[in-house]
């Protein structure tokens, strides 16, 4: 059941790529213990990653591989995690909608 819940969540991602499949995946992926849409938690709110990358032309590579591979000393001294539960097709989803939250 929790495998077709997954399956079900990453094709809506797939298929639509709209804000609420890509806000549904956030939760899904736990993306949200860490991170929320306007304030700093653990991590950078979605709208201070938009902001800090929004300009740069390579902002959607960059951000998909700290998605997959996690990163640290970028936002402070926490580390944030790798991903191995997040597919390259769902990490490029989710940096998508994170860069639209203005």
């Amino acid at each position: 059941m929790k495998r077709l819940l997954w399956m079900c969540v990453a094709a809506t991602v797939l298929v639509s790529n709209g804000a609420l499949a890509s806000e549904a995946l956030s939760k899904a992926k736990n993306c949200s213990t860490c991170h929320s849409a306007s304030a700093r938690l653990v991590g950078p709110s979605y709208k201070e990653i938009s902001a800090k990358y929004g300009k740069q032309k390579d902002a959607e590579d960059k951000l998909s591989q700290r998605v997959l591979k996690g990163s640290s000393g970028v936002w402070g001294i926490v580390p944030m995690p790798a991903n191995k539960e997040v597919s390259d097709a769902e990490a490029r989803a989710l940096v998508k909608w994170i860069m639209s939250q203005k």
